[in-house]
């Protein structure tokens, strides 16, 4: 059997879906011959070695890599060597609490629709927490911006992840491969069982404002047949939104320094590489995710989009850096009526880590900080003056 054999020659979703079982012992086989992947784990695991001997440190990541790979033949192998690493990384980065899930049948298939803190972390921790509630985890939407490397997309197809195409030209072939994607994932979860993972946006919330893409919604519904309405795939399609919640944000200064430039920022070739990096090793403090409240069925692209966004904004966990920034900006205290979880960074820890920044970017910063807050506010005042009204 060829390594391209287990490729089904009329599967439409075969470029951008998640490798599966048949494929992954080809797709291992690939990694282990790919010399960038090689040379990548000698830097990351001999550094001084591959400082001093570039050869023998590349042999040294050879050796380690197929001993990594002895065991593994399915992507479920690949998933339970990553997840006692990832809960390792999760306890020394962070405190990590869950919500919400109580109240939802986990065996049923459906559209998370998260916010979009960190590239890397955000479907991490989603993945993380209903493994450890014995729960099928998710397929995961990553951008092919983010897939410059063969090897990087090899594995992150492995681990269940399937591709957005944004460097597509043309509106007609963009059109189609928005199509594309909307089949897969209704195949996934209404064909497959498969639950599945999407941002509610086209990248991550710099701002620290949650605000749904409509476009994310409309392309949900176009993998609608003639006879059917947008309302009822995304009835089909279930969707819960998924809230999470950064004390810290390990990215934050590149954040800001990306929007104090604005249009004219320019990213350096490996920047995400480096954000995902950061994103996984970087102290993030308290993070707490929480599964919401299904959408109701039969809304359309309008009204669905509404329900998220308030959702995003009444299950986002309050911490006392959203308040010591918000409170710096607004220049006086915050009401006693809001709900603040404890966390566990230092209101000397947070001052030091917004002076590290240029000055000319921390009022960004605390923007960045303040907004969950403001979003609070807002929603309360909006909450009082229907029920004046």
């Amino acid at each position: 059997m060829t390594e391209s054999s287990t490729i089904q020659p009329d599967d439409p979703f075969a470029e951008i879906r998640p490798f599966s079982n048949l494929e992954a012992p080809g797709v291992f086989r690939r990694l282990l011959r790919d010399g960038e992947l090689i040379e990548t784990i000698a830097t990351w695991r001999f550094p001084a070695s591959y400082r001093v001997w570039r050869g023998a440190a590349k042999s040294l990541a050879r050796i380690w890599l197929q001993m990594a790979a002895r065991n593994l033949s399915t992507v479920e192998d690949l998933q339970n060597l990553i997840a006692p690493n990832l809960a390792r990384m999760i306890k020394k980065t962070s405190q990590f609490s869950v919500s919400g899930f109580e109240a939802l049948n986990l065996d049923q298939a459906r559209v998370y629709l998260s916010n979009h803190r960190d590239i890397a972390m955000d479907p991490a921790y989603a993945n993380y927490a209903l493994h450890r509630m014995g729960a099928r985890t998710l397929a995961a939407a990553i951008g092919d911006n983010l897939l410059s490397k063969p090897w990087v997309a090899d594995l992150m197809r492995l681990n269940k992840s399937f591709i957005v195409k944004r460097n597509v030209n043309g509106p007609r072939a963009l059109l189609a491969a928005t199509k594309l994607l909307a089949g897969y994932i209704r195949q996934a979860v209404s064909l497959e069982g498969q639950p599945v993972w999407i941002a509610h946006r086209e990248g991550r919330a710099k701002d620290g404002c949650d605000v749904t893409e409509p476009a994310v919604i409309k392309m949900l519904t176009l993998s609608r047949r003639r006879d059917e309405s947008p309302e009822s795939v995304l009835s089909e399609l279930g969707i819960v939104p998924l809230i999470i919640s950064y004390e810290l944000d390990p990215c934050d200064a590149l954040k800001a320094a990306e929007l104090v430039a604005g249009a004219g920022y320019v990213k350096t070739e490996f920047e995400d590489v480096a954000s995902i990096a950061k994103g996984i090793t970087g102290e993030k403090g308290c993070v707490h995710l929480h599964f919401g409240d299904p959408i109701s069925p039969d809304l359309n692209v309008g009204a669905v989009v509404a329900a998220i966004d308030a959702q995003m904004v009444r299950y986002y966990r309050l911490y006392p850096t959203n308040v010591w920034a918000w409170e710096q900006l607004a220049g006086r205290v915050l009401p006693d009526n809001l709900d603040v979880q404890p966390g566990s960074i230092s209101r000397q820890s947070f001052d030091a880590r917004i002076n590290a920044v240029p000055e000319k970017h921390r009022q960004q910063l605390l923007t960045m900080y303040a907004n969950p807050v403001t979003r609070v506010l807002a929603l309360n005042e909006q909450n009082q003056d229907s029920l004046i009204g």
